[in-house]
């Protein structure tokens, strides 16, 4: 993966509402819990479903949204499908009434994750965010920008991925992070924790990822 799979943000043109409506942020509300899952999501997978799936059940969220991100600044998205299809693709496979599937990043013009978490922290004062990644991410999230700030400004949830178990606990960020680490059977108040504070979860995992997906396709 990349060091931060955050997105630089064109500028929007005028646009209809039918147009723009995977740019709009979903439902909220002061005291609900939100999961945040973000990724390119190309293509979105039910490694992605069953990821928030057991978010939202073990750690007791209201909401899981996929933050499709407009495309990583630091890779040639020449061949990246549009933001819009990617959405669509995603809300069809998630096809759940408690994941929301936006790509809320166009339009908040943000190009890292931390920044991206301000923003949604500023427009949706109350709301619990917990910030969901796979453990692959955490074995290289030292690398992303601003991670210690990402750490303090929202309790992180870390979903056990094939081949990267070991790995990720033993990273740089995991090791500054060891400190804060929740029990596993802490998970359902993870939502409410003061940050840092972060979890991880193990469980059913899929052996599906985007890039396997794409490679296959690129076969076939």
């Amino acid at each position: 993966m990349s060091p931060d799979p955050r997105t630089s943000t064109p500028a929007l043109p005028r646009a209809s509402h039918a147009a723009t409506e995977h740019l709009r942020l979903p439902p909220h509300a002061p005291g609900l819990r939100i999961g945040l899952f973000g990724g390119t999501f190309n293509p979105a997978h039910d490694g992605h479903r069953m990821a928030s799936l057991t978010a939202l059940r073990r750690l007791q969220l209201d909401r899981v949204w996929w933050l499709v991100t407009p495309g990583n600044p630091l890779k040639d998205n020449a061949a990246l499908p549009a933001l819009a299809q990617r959405v669509r693709f995603g809300r069809k496979l998630a096809d759940h009434a408690r994941i929301h599937v936006t790509g809320i990043e166009a339009m908040l013009r943000t190009r890292y994750t931390a920044d991206t978490l301000r923003a949604l922290k500023r427009r949706c004062p109350g709301v619990k965010f917990v910030w969901i990644m796979g453990s692959d991410n955490l074995a290289g999230f030292h690398r992303w920008n601003e991670w210690r700030a990402i750490a303090r400004m929202m309790p992180i949830a870390v979903i056990d991925r094939p081949g990267s178990t070991h790995s990720s606990v033993a990273s740089p960020a995991a090791n500054w992070l060891s400190r804060w680490r929740m029990a596993e059977s802490q998970a359902a108040a993870i939502a409410h924790a003061r940050p840092p504070a972060w979890i991880f979860l193990h469980g059913r995992r899929s052996e599906l990822s985007s890039t396997m997906l794409r490679q296959q396709a690129q076969s076939d």
